[in-house]
């Protein structure tokens, strides 16, 4: 359906109806053609008014960015000095240099860093919780400034844990916040509106498309450990007041509140949910009912209902980023050996600030995750946990795309006070890591192209490199796709890319067949990308009540490279590209399944072990061992890493 309306600046623009996430109905107002489609057809509507992008490709190419950074606004960075504004994240992310104030660097003034490459796109997320109890306590025109939680706050390091804690702790604001909590509330709408501002002013909506800012937030409940979402906008159409914990306790009332005041409140309004940190979701409280608001709750059934809100909203899930790898965990039926990567050795947040904790558990882990998905899927006739696989850096210094492990400055956030014991020689907890990038395949880099993307999970993430990965699934490739070079061409035209879900199989028993192909990351001039080692693909199925997993090596394997730790210089051959056609040998059109590949980089150092040899630590010489070097002879710590990716599942649903 097509109507006409004014869009309120003197233009006239289309009313598109189309069909959203999940099958309903939503309503986007398209700008004028000759501004923002230039007589050229969208596979998505368009939403915003602005010039038309110069690149523009049908087929698709990979916008490399990061949907996880905090600024000086988040309640858990603001108080590590962290001084980097909006502006200043989104001025890095761009390429500019800023000054930082790293948090283990005691006593010193701060540094300058810059990304060696520019990211294409970036989406700060700030907590929602306390933006206006974070302003107030740094303002010191407000009358509240010298109130005792306040004071606290900037000066006390135990008295912030306690202003930290309270939202999760009581569920009520502090009092300074005054009745109903009215006036930190009134104070969070200002800043949040200083958010907007600061994404409006990074977007590059000329000819150029150099970069796109996504308006975006956290929404922190830690009433298991950790429940934590990042909520992403298509546009400017946002609500007036970013919902914290405080306002929606579960992650079920988040999406119900979205539909509230976004989707159904404010034409244009369009949002994705991306949970994080699974891992520390201790025995994967993530991947239960949306709707629990304690650990007791566990228990509680998903239902038809929170089936289809869930699917409609929370599209796509984080992979890795600063606090772990959160793919899988050897035990019960994994025995992937490549799942023993960057990860944390407790389950809960708090194992970080030397508190009691367990081992992480698998049912935590993503892979664990959607394998449940696709059983309730079969159940509920909607996959509740049918996520898109993305990773990003959850800096808390306002540096987005800062993942290189040469130059690692740590990421921030509550450690530095939670955790004073952290070594100065280390800028970062030894099991932490720089992160990694979100990657999406996007016709160009404007916001509709992008959350498009987001919206149908055709995306990936990497552990902080910048390969380019295709992954397609269907049932008529032939074995010449990757010979012919129009993988990206003939993937699109005999069936579905990452994120998809493959149509019904044949009557003849034939499996689907899946062409994936990677490119090395280029690197820059001084420092060039890491070949390739290998491309998996695991699946994931349902056989009766029960799941089960296997890794598949198709293309690529086992090669002589390794790292000289001595020095970090990598050594042998890999591969600059990988292609293959692959078709699944274990196929049952009775069962349910997924399918996601994994591209692996040959063997590089660790961000701590390029540090430890930089400091000169010799550990057959303990006079070399530097203080806050103890980490780097400790034979626990791994000294060198596979960077990798992994790509969106395609699904496969039985009639």
């Amino acid at each position: 359906m097509i109507g006409i309306v004014s869009t309120g600046r003197g233009a006239i623009a289309l009313l598109v109806l189309s069909l959203g996430v999940g099958g309903a109905s939503v309503l986007t107002a398209t700008a004028p053609a000759s501004a923002a489609t230039a007589g050229r057809e969208r596979p998505y509507a368009v939403t915003e008014e602005r010039e038309a992008c110069r690149d523009y490709d049908p087929l698709r190419r990979p916008l490399f960015g990061d949907t996880h950074v905090h600024t000086r606004l988040s309640h858990d960075a603001s108080t590590q000095d962290t001084r980097t504004t909006p502006r200043d994240a989104y001025r890095f992310a761009r390429g500019e240099e800023i000054g930082i104030q790293p948090w283990s660097a005691e006593g010193v003034a701060g540094r300058r860093v810059k990304l060696d490459r520019p990211l294409d796109w970036t989406a700060l997320s700030d907590h929602s919780e306390m933006l206006g109890e974070v302003r107030i306590c740094d303002d010191p025109k407000h009358p509240e400034y010298d109130s005792d939680a306040c004071w606290g706050k900037r000066n006390a390091p135990m008295a912030l844990l306690g202003f930290l804690a309270r939202p999760n702790a009581t569920g009520e604001r502090h009092k300074f916040c005054g009745p109903g909590g009215k006036e930190c509330l009134r104070v969070a709408r200002g800043v949040w509106r200083e958010i907007q501002d600061a994404a409006e002013e990074a977007y590059d909506r000329s000819p150029a498309c150099r970069f796109t800012s996504l308006i975006g937030y956290e929404w922190t409940s830690s009433v298991a450990s950790n429940l934590h979402r990042n909520v992403l906008f298509r546009n400017h159409a946002v609500p007036d007041q970013a919902l914290s914990s405080m306002d929606a306790v579960s992650a079920m009332s988040l999406f119900e509140g979205l539909e509230r005041d976004c989707r159904k409140g404010i034409r244009g309004c369009e949002a994705v949910v991306i949970p994080h940190n699974s891992n520390i979701s201790m025995n994967g409280f993530m991947f239960a009912s949306a709707r629990i608001t304690s650990t007791a709750e566990a228990d509680t059934p998903i239902d038809r209902a929170e089936a289809r809100l869930r699917n409609r909203y929370e599209r796509l899930i984080e992979v890795m980023q600063h606090k772990g790898d959160s793919e899988c965990l050897l035990g019960a039926e994994t025995t992937d050996e490549a799942c023993a990567f960057e990860k944390l050795p407790y389950d809960a947040m708090s194992g970080a600030v030397g508190a009691p904790w367990s081992a992480p558990k698998p049912a935590a882990f993503v892979r664990a995750g959607l394998k449940k998905g696709i059983r309730l899927g079969a159940e509920l006739g909607t996959n509740p946990l049918q996520y898109g696989l993305i990773a990003s850096t959850d800096t808390h210094l306002g540096t987005p795309g800062l993942v290189d492990e040469r130059d690692h400055v740590g990421h921030g956030g509550a450690s530095r006070v939670l955790s004073p014991g952290v070594p100065a020689g280390l800028p970062d907890a030894i099991e932490f890591n720089p992160g990694g990038l979100a990657v999406v395949w996007a016709e160009e880099n404007t916001r509709d192209a992008i959350f498009s993307a987001l919206v149908r999970r055709e995306v990936y993430g990497t552990s902080g490199t910048r390969p380019e990965v295709r992954f397609f699934g269907g049932f008529d490739y032939d074995a010449g796709v990757c010979e012919r070079g129009e993988v990206a061409r003939e993937g699109y035209a005999a069936g579905v890319p990452m994120g998809g879900d493959l149509p019904d199989a044949p009557d003849d028993g034939t499996a689907p067949g899946f062409v994936v192909s990677a490119l090395q990351d280029p690197g820059t001039e001084n420092r060039p990308g890491t070949p390739l080692q290998r491309i998996q693909i695991v699946k994931g199925w349902v056989e009766g009540e029960a799941t089960h997993e296997r890794v598949y090596d198709v293309v690529g394997g086992e090669n002589d490279a390794r790292v000289d730790v001595a020095t970090c210089t990598p050594e042998g051959e890999g591969a600059r590209s990988l292609c293959t056609v692959w078709r699944d040998p274990d196929f049952d059109a009775a069962q349910p399944a997924f399918y996601y590949a994994r591209v692996l980089e040959n063997p590089t150092c660790r961000w701590s072990q390029y540090l430890c040899v930089e400091a000169g630590v010799d550990c057959a010489d303990p006079a070399t061992v530097g203080k806050g070097y103890e980490a780097c002879c400790d034979p626990g710590v791994p000294k060198t890493i596979q960077e990798r990716a992994w790509t969106s599942p395609i699904w496969y649903t039985p009639r």
